[in-house]
């Protein structure tokens, strides 16, 4: 069987094989038509192709994916379309120019951009000789929507137009009409961005004939374009959204490991089971909650890795920023050399975490009884870094002088224990689906509800990564029926996944509705806007309209 990375874009040319492949919970068929109706009027001409990615969700696994532990996402068939086709030779335009319109104009401004040639000032040295040539603005303090578009193209021109010239030899980007629509909600930690990235890059191949050559780039090769191109406007990803969005297949989970390098592999869904999406309409303060929650949270595990690979006898270099994966599979004897594809098997890779789940006891502090903080499980600045074995300047050196963190305490062994058991929930949820495939029963369902309600309580209690809300709303849906509630995406906001069964879902969103306060008197499209049911749906594609 080829492996999800290897396998070709899937290039549609008939309706009835696109619609059966995307789904059963939205209404795609008159969404895509819709599309090609606007974008003949708007630009006289019917579209060549649209791209589409979808959104997705992730199932469980929740802030292991940088200490290198596999997470287990989903497609949601929520999605971005991308209508589009070639401007006319006879229109005045510079190479490859960009005319980029949203359904949604009154809040994205139509926008028209060309990306232009950079000539160096001077001869490139050796290592700058593959420096990029293309140049788009892109403003990443104030994130616009045609950023994402911008973005997209980047790789494109980078990889398949690497030099322009103006005797004629060399080819140029063609010029493009482009219509954009999108379904999944924008910061609700539904990966609407990485979406949007994803469909982008499609519509610049697509357009430029990269989809139909001899040679046509793959699902792994797409993936890593994506996340290059998502680095355009400052997100540094580490792979699962952009893997998510390309390499998902119908009914099936992706379970997406990153070390020793990034993989993917389709992991069954039991029948019967729907997830349904919840948006806590929570939105994070990104500055405050990046110095506070996301970036706070990975200097403590980088630095709770170190110091627990020293408690356990793990050798660490003086300057390494050492995973608690790395911890792990050094623990294990775990040899890993360049281009190697495959670590530890899971069997042994699960027995060493369950060690490990007690070993992080020692990342407790040892405080005094009767103390003022006898009860505080963190450690100051200056205790981290007694603990580290590292001197001031090169514990600030490795761990600080590259991200803005504020904290009294850096809490190292909640956060341990949270990353530890949430690599083996993600295990257990993984084993019990292969384990009975998409016929798997009720246990098997019970089963996956009770890893999501244990994940949610290790987020809350161990990562403090929910917030009041979140913790409302899982808790409203298990009282309305869910198997199994968390938040899912990076948590302070955003939204919840819940494992429903199928044939409850319209009552489960009816309860929420009435109980949930911020959705009291939400009726119709404003309802199903905030919280909806899907089934793990299928990947990035491309449909081609033929006469």
């Amino acid at each position: 069987m080829t492996a999800p990375a290897d396998q070709p874009i899937p290039f549609y040319t008939k309706a009835e094989d696109l619609y059966a492949n995307l789904g059963s919970s939205f209404d795609h068929q008159s969404r895509w038509n819709n599309l090609a109706k606007e974008f003949e009027k708007r630009f006289g001409r019917k579209p060549a192709y649209i791209a589409r990615a979808p959104g997705r969700v992730n199932l469980i696994g929740e802030h292991i994916d940088y200490a290198l532990f596999g997470v287990l996402p989903a497609a949601v068939e929520r999605d971005i379309l991308i209508a589009c086709a070639p401007r006319s030779d006879g229109e005045n335009h510079a190479p490859g120019t960009v005319s980029a319109q949203n359904l949604f104009g009154a809040k994205y401004v139509p926008q028209t951009f060309a990306p232009a040639w950079k000539v160096p000032e001077k001869e490139p040295s050796e290592k700058e000789v593959h420096a990029e040539g293309w140049h788009l603005d892109i403003n990443t303090k104030e994130l616009r929507w045609e950023s994402y578009v911008k973005a997209g193209y980047y790789g494109v021109l980078n990889h398949y137009f690497k030099s322009n010239t103006s005797d004629g030899t060399s080819s140029t980007p063609v010029p493009v009409d482009m219509l954009v629509t999108g379904s999944v909600p924008a910061g609700s930690g539904l990966s609407s961005s990485a979406a949007m990235v994803v469909a982008s890059t499609l519509t610049f191949l697509a357009i430029n004939g990269k989809l139909e050559d001899a040679n046509p780039i793959n699902k792994g090769e797409l993936v890593k374009m994506a996340m290059e191109n998502e680095k355009r406007v400052g997100v540094n990803s580490g792979g699962m959204d952009q893997a998510a969005s390309v390499m998902s297949t119908p009914s099936s989970a992706l379970y997406i490991s990153f070390f020793p390098t990034l993989a993917a592999s389709p992991v069954p869904i039991p029948a019967g089971c729907s997830f349904v999406c919840a948006n806590s309409l929570v939105v994070a303060d990104k500055a405050l909650s990046a110095k506070r929650g996301y970036n706070l949270r990975v200097v403590e595990t980088l630095v709770g890795a170190r110091i627990l690979a020293n408690k356990v006898g793990v050798e660490v270099g003086e300057k390494e920023k050492i995973t608690f994966r790395e911890v792990a599979g050094r623990l294990a004897g775990e040899s890993v050399n360049v281009g190697d594809k495959e670590g530890l098997e899971v069997e042994r890779l699960v027995e060493v975490l369950e060690r490990l789940v007690n070993e992080v006891e020692a990342l407790k502090p040892k405080r005094e009884k009767g103390s003022v903080d006898e009860h505080e499980l963190g450690v100051t600045l200056e205790e981290m870094i007694e603990l580290s074995g590292l001197d001031k300047d090169l514990f600030n050196e490795v761990y600080l002088s590259w991200v803005d963190v504020e904290a009294t305490h850096f809490q190292l062994y909640k956060r341990a224990k949270h990353v530890y058991t949430e690599a083996l929930r993600v295990f257990r949820f993984r084993q019990a689906c292969l384990a009975g495939g998409s016929s798997s029963g009720e246990s098997t369902i019970e089963q996956l509800g009770q890893l999501m309600n244990e994940s949610q309580e290790s987020c809350a209690e161990l990562f403090e990564c929910s917030c009041p809300e979140l913790n409302l709303l899982t808790k409203l849906a298990r009282e309305a029926g869910a198997v199994g509630s968390r938040l899912t995406g990076a948590g302070w906001g955003g939204c919840t996944v819940s494992l429903v069964r199928e044939d409850q879902v319209e009552n489960f969103i009816a309860k929420i509705r009435d109980t949930y306060p911020p959705y009291k008197g939400l009726e119709g499209d404003k309802l199903n806007e905030v919280i909806f049911a899907t089934r793990p749906t299928t990947g990035a594609c491309v449909f081609k309209f033929v006469d």
